[in-house]
This record gives structure tokens, sequence and C-alpha cells, in this order.
């Protein structure tokens, strides 16, 4: 009895002294793990959409053929559904355009991060944008580029976006209530300019407020049904024509229909 005492004791001591070198192993892990598992919580409580945000930007962007590593991590940065009315947060982050007031609306995500991909922008660039609208697409270029110059010709959309963009902290973007047909003279040339709504042809001030070697980005075509993408390089003064697909955008207004 006294040696199945001792070996019981032996046994007890090994399998204690075990536990002890296993707590002692992996205890730091655990409280990582547990830290980490709290911060994904305060995270999730403090940005409820962050899920969706990533699942769209692999689902939606990345999952079909967006490869620009600084736009994927901008469109899973921006919290998007801050851009939208409050009854249509769930559907922010779906892969389809939304209403934002006066006919107009915010791009689907895929095609925001298509066209800003296309432009190859670097973090010294400035660039202009015609048809602020909801201001997206202006704050995914504002995380990519060292200025950006926007253009709304709707004056309640203009003090929307304006207001927006300043409530979250973008202090390289100017906003402008104007005809995007003209551009910015002041402040061109511009190494990129991306036109966010439908024309039947680019406008000549914005090709010569390009930058030599600058990239042009629009939807041309028909601004009643589909357009072609098009992304337009300026070399010696001309464009060159690259077509990317077919896209539908609301119309571009103004002084460009009065030139069809």
């Amino acid at each position: 009895m006294r040696g199945i005492f001792l070996r019981c004791s032996i046994n007890h001591r090994k399998i204690m002294a075990a536990f002890i070198l296993f707590i002692s192993r992996y205890l730091p892990l655990l409280a990582i793990f547990c830290l980490l598992l709290g911060n994904f919580s305060r995270l999730l409580a403090a940005d409820p959409y962050a899920q969706k945000r990533q699942t769209m930007v692999e689902k939606d962007i990345k999952g079909r053929g967006v490869k620009d590593k600084k736009v994927l991590e901008v469109m899973g940065k921006i919290q998007r559904h801050l851009f939208v009315d409050e009854h249509l947060k769930e559907k922010a982050y779906a892969d389809h355009p939304l209403p934002i007031g006066e006919g107009q609306t915010i791009s689907q995500p895929y095609v925001v991060a298509l066209m800003t991909e296309a432009l190859r922008l670097k973090n010294t660039d400035r660039v202009l944008e015609i048809g602020t609208g909801s201001g997206y697409q202006a704050a995914v270029l504002a995380e990519i580029v060292k200025e950006v110059y926007t253009i709304e010709v709707r004056k309640s959309l203009t003090d929307m976006a304006t207001k927006r963009l300043i409530d979250l902290g973008y202090r390289n973007v100017k906003v402008k209530h104007a005809d995007g047909y003209f551009g910015w003279e002041e402040y061109a040339p511009f190494d990129a300019i991306i036109i966010t709504a439908a024309a039947n042809h680019i406008p000549p001030p914005l090709i010569k407020q390009l930058k030599e070697g600058g990239r042009l980005i629009v939807p041309l075509g028909s601004t009643v049904y589909y357009q072609v993408l098009t992304l337009a390089t300026k070399k010696k003064g001309e464009l060159s024509v690259e077509q990317m697909g077919s896209v539908a955008f609301v119309p571009m207004i103004g002084e460009v229909e009065k030139r069809r």
C-alpha cells in the first residue's frame, strides 16, 4: 500500500509540475489572445459595420480583380455608412449605388475602387473630381493623394458633402459649388481628373487642366442609358484613350448639356 501511495504521490507531483510548466509557457499567449479579443469586441461596438466593410473589400472589390493595396486598404478603412442617410446605413456596403438626394447616387463600391485604381495615384498627386455627390469618392482620394479638389453643381449636395468631409477630418479636400465642365483653373494643372457623372464628351477645359502625362477617367457615351468607362492619358497635348467596360452613371448637367 505504501508503494502504491508513493507512486501516486510522485505522479501527482509530476502532473502538477507539467501543469505549472504549461501555464508558465502559454499564459502570456492566452493573455494576449484575451486582449485582442477585447479590442476586437470594442472595435465592433464602436464600428458595427466593420465586418460588412471587410466583406465588401474581399468579395466585391478584391474578388473582382482590384489589386492596388492602397486602394484596398482605404476602402476597408473609410466608413461608407457615414455617407448615406440613416435608413440606408444597412445597405451601405452592398455592391450597388444608393440614392443621396436630388436624383443623385453614391457609386457602388466596386466602381469607386476600379476608377481610383485606374488613375494609378501617388501620394504627391493633386486630383480634381467632377461630381462631389456624397463626398465618398473625395474621401477615398484624400486618403491616397496630397490634395483633392472637388466640384459639385448642386448646392444642397455641396453643402452636405463639405460639412461631412470637415466633420470626418479631411483637411486636404477643397469643395466648390460650380459647373464642373469648366474645371478649377486656379489649382490646375492636375495629375489626375475623375468625372463621376456620365458625359457624351470630355470637356475641353478639363483636358487643358490635365498635366502632361496625367490621367482622366470618365463614364463616356449616352447620358440616358449606359456608358463606357474611359481612361484617357495626356500625351503631347492629346489624349490616348483606353476603354474599360460598361457602366451606368447619372448624367452630368450644366454646360455639358449645351455641347451635345
